[in-house]
């Protein structure tokens, strides 16, 4: 009897097989950890291919660091046996932050990375690296700027791996944030020139908590508009939510988070939105039915 044909490595088995090389290439390494899909999976495959003893994960606190993601964080870790550092940041003391500039993230960043930097130094590893893919190249990326200014190499965007790569290989690897929303930090969700304050950071965790536990799936960000809540969710979810019932609901849990007036945007989510807003990305359409403008009269 024949042997049977060998299973074909499809393309996503062949790149994870690169990172795992890539990361064999470093005696020790040092990940800046979110708990987000993709920090998520690359600390999985780091402690795989290298040993727990040589990987280490570091969260940075702050408040703009929303508490869900945190313990998403901590379970990942405590489930592949990695090593936690938790750390506090202080973008918050730094004006040129608080002032939510369209290159806000570069000042965090450049604050998370020298924190980091200066734990690298002290624990002599070899290797500062964060999760950006390659998707995360193109558009509007300040915070990319400081972490090469910083030394931090990006092994998933460096060998190609988009989101949706690593949402597969995840998935086939048992990683609980496969099917995770993306969840960048709560500033982003503040217009530029908003100043940043714990109050406002507070008034969108609480507003994003309470649709949560509404029942409100898939991408969710309520953007903070003064005393407007812009809540965007993806499409399917806004046809669940814009019946008059639950629209109700929505809007009575937003308002109980702290926001005066809301607005379900008919849009959706959109990435990057703000962005969009503030003229720094080009991705709007003409036939947009909600504009900066618009937000005001709401």
């Amino acid at each position: 009897m024949s042997s049977p044909a060998p299973i074909e490595s499809t393309d996503n088995e062949r790149r994870e097989r690169a990172l795992i090389a890539w990361l064999q290439e470093h005696d020790s390494i040092l990940l800046g950890f979110s708990g987000g899909v993709d920090s998520a999976y690359l600390a999985c495959v780091a402690v795989s291919a290298l040993g727990p003893e040589r990987v280490l994960a570091v969260i940075g606190r702050s408040a703009s660091y929303p508490a869900e993601q945190w313990q998403t964080a901590r379970n990942v870790a405590a489930k592949v046996g990695l090593d936690v550092l938790e750390i506090d940041t202080h973008e918050m003391e730094d004006p040129r932050y608080v002032a939510n500039p369209s290159n806000r993230c570069y000042f965090c960043k450049s604050e998370l990375w020298s924190v980091l930097e200066r734990v690298r130094a002290e624990r002599g590893i070899a290797t500062i690296i964060d999760g950006t893919n390659a998707d995360d190249l193109a558009g509007h990326r300040p915070g990319k700027l400081a972490a090469g200014e910083q030394g931090v190499r990006s092994p998933l965007a460096e060998l190609g791996f988009t989101k949706e790569m690593i949402r597969e290989r995840s998935r086939a690897r048992g990683i609980p944030t496969w099917a995770q929303p993306s969840s960048p930090c709560l500033s982003s969700r503040l217009p530029y020139g908003t100043p940043v304050t714990t109050i406002r950071l507070a008034a969108v965790e609480r507003a994003e908590r309470a649709l949560r536990a509404l029942g409100v799936e898939g991408n969710l960000r309520v953007r903070h508009h003064g005393d407007l809540g812009r809540v965007e969710m993806d499409l399917v979810e806004l046809a669940r939510w814009s019946d008059a019932a639950r629209s109700a609901e929505l809007h009575d849990a937003v308002r109980d988070a702290g926001f005066a007036r809301v607005l379900l945007d008919p849009r959706g989510f959109r990435s990057g939105s703000l962005n969009i807003l503030a003229g720094v990305s080009s991705n709007t359409s003409p036939t947009d039915p909600v504009d900066s403008a618009s937000l005001s009269r709401t």
